[in-house]
């Protein structure tokens, strides 16, 4: 239950980061950068959340808590893009 604030924290800034990097990145040169740009962005995040917010097990050394928040960061980015595909094109697909 403890986990629970770093998750969330994690999974709104999943779903947010997409369109802010967009909105950034939305240019002839650059629109092939969103996805990777939103990937490292929140494996950063991650790892932030993870340094200050329980996410790893107890006791675990901060190069593993870090590991584990840029891991969680970056599986939550995938579930931001699932919601964006699924609002852009629906259940059908593009």
């Amino acid at each position: 239950m403890s986990r629970l604030p770093a998750v969330l924290i994690l999974l709104i800034l999943g779903i947010f980061i997409l369109p802010v990097s967009a909105f950034f990145l939305d240019g002839p040169g650059t629109e092939n950068w969103i996805i990777p740009i939103q990937f490292v962005v929140m494996g950063a995040a991650g790892a932030l959340v993870a340094f200050w917010l329980p996410l790893a097990h107890d006791g675990a050394s901060p190069g593993k808590r870090i590991l584990v928040g840029a891991s969680t960061g970056i599986g939550l980015a995938f579930v931001g893009l699932a919601v964006f595909w699924f609002l852009l094109n629906g259940i059908g697909g593009a």
